[in-house]
C-alpha cells in the first residue's frame, strides 16, 4: 500500500470532489475516508463526505457529518440547507425546517428562502 502523505490526501480530496460530480458518490466517500482519517479537523473534508453520503442515500451518515460540520462552523448556511434537506429527506419535517430557516437567516440564497416557507407561518 503507498505510504500516505499530505499531497495524497489532496489529491484524494480533488479526486472525490469529481467522483461526486460525476455522479459516483460511494467512490468519493472511499477516498474521503482515508483523508479524514489522517485529518479528522478537516471540514471540508467531512463537508464533501457529508454531501457524498447524502447523494448516495446514506442519510443516517450524512446527518451525523453534516451536524459535526455545524458544530465546528455554526454559521455554515449551507450545512444548515443540506442537513435541512437530509431530514426533509428522512421525513423529518421539522427539524428540517429549522435548518431551512437557519439557513436562511445566515444567507438569504433565493433557494434557501423559498425552502424556509416563513410565510407558511402566517
Amino acid at each position: 500500500m503507498p505510504e500516505s502523505n499530505p499531497e495524497t490526501h489532496v489529491i484524494d480530496f480533488r479526486a472525490a470532489e469529481q467522483l461526486l460530480e460525476a455522479r459516483d458518490p460511494r467512490g468519493a466517500v472511499k477516498l474521503l475516508d482515508s483523508v479524514i482519517a489522517a485529518h479528522p479537523e478537516n471540514t471540508a473534508a467531512r463537508l464533501l463526505r457529508a454531501r457524498a453520503f447524502f447523494a448516495a442515500a446514506q442519510l443516517r451518515p450524512a446527518e451525523l457529518e453534516f451536524e459535526l460540520v455545524l458544530e465546528r462552523e455554526p454559521d455554515n448556511a449551507f450545512a444548515h440547507y443540506a442537513l435541512a434537506r437530509t431530514f426533509e429527506r428522512a421525513g423529518r419535517p421539522e427539524a428540517a425546517t429549522r435548518h431551512f430557516r437557519l439557513a436562511a437567516a445566515l444567507d438569504p440564497k433565493p433557494e434557501y428562502l423559498k425552502a424556509a416557507r416563513f410565510d407558511a407561518d402566517e
